[in-house]
C-alpha cells in the first residue's frame, strides 16, 4: 500500500463529504469540487476522517491509492482554505494590474499581454509589481502562475522576468574580455 494513502484525510467542521459509488463530492465556503473514483481504490468515511484502501496488490492500484488521496486532501484544503501563489515582477518597468477577469501585464514588450483569468479563480495587485493569486483547486492557481510566469521567465543575467515570490534566480556572472 502506498504510504501516502495510509494516512486519513480529516474532514473540516465546515465542509461537507457526498461520497457516491463512483465520485467524492466535496463543498465548503469556498465552493464545490468533485472527483471521479478509480477501480481499486475503496474510500471509507468513519467519523470526521475518510481511509482510502488499495484493493488489490498490483503496483498501479497501491499509486493510484495514493495519488487518490492526495487530491481528496487537495480538495478539502481547496474548499476550507484556499490556495495560494505570488508572484513577483523584476524589472524597469514591468508591471501588472487587474481589472475584473482580466490580468494587465506590461513586461517590456512593444504590447502590453491581457491575461483572462478563468472562473473561480481572483487575482490581486497590491502593488504594480505584486500578482496573489487565490482559488480552490490547487492545479488551476499552479497553471494560472505559470502560464503568467511563461510570458517572461526570469533570465540568469539581471534576474529581470516574472517569478514566483519565494524562488531564486541564480544570477550568472557576465562575459569577461
Amino acid at each position: 500500500m502506498s504510504r501516502i494513502a495510509k494516512n486519513p484525510v480529516v474532514i473540516p467542521a465546515k465542509v461537507e463529504v457526498d461520497l457516491t459509488a463512483d465520485s467524492i463530492n466535496i463543498s465548503g465556503p469556498l465552493g464545490k469540487m468533485s472527483q471521479a473514483l478509480t477501480k481499486g481504490v475503496e474510500l471509507k468515511r468513519e467519523g470526521e476522517t475518510i481511509t482510502f484502501i488499495a484493493t488489490s496488490k498490483e503496483a498501479h492500484v497501491r499509486a493510484m491509492s495514493g495519488t487518490l488521496r492526495s487530491l481528496v486532501a487537495n480538495m478539502v484544503q481547496g474548499v476550507s482554505v484556499g490556495f495560494t501563489k505570488k508572484l513577483t515582477l523584476v524589472g524597469v518597468g514591468y508591471k501588472a494590474q487587474a481589472q475584473g477577469a482580466m490580468l494587465n501585464l506590461e513586461l517590456g514588450y512593444s504590447h502590453p499581454i491581457n491575461h483572462k483569468i478563468p472562473e473561480g479563480i481572483t487575482v490581486k495587485t497590491a502593488t504594480p509589481t505584486e500578482v496573489e493569486i487565490t482559488g480552490a483547486d490547487k492545479q488551476v492557481v499552479g497553471q494560472i502562475a505559470a502560464q503568467i510566469r511563461a510570458y517572461r521567465a526570469p533570465e540568469p543575467y539581471k534576474g529581470k522576468g516574472v517569478r514566483y515570490s519565494d524562488e531564486v534566480v541564480q544570477i550568472k556572472e557576465s562575459k569577461k574580455k
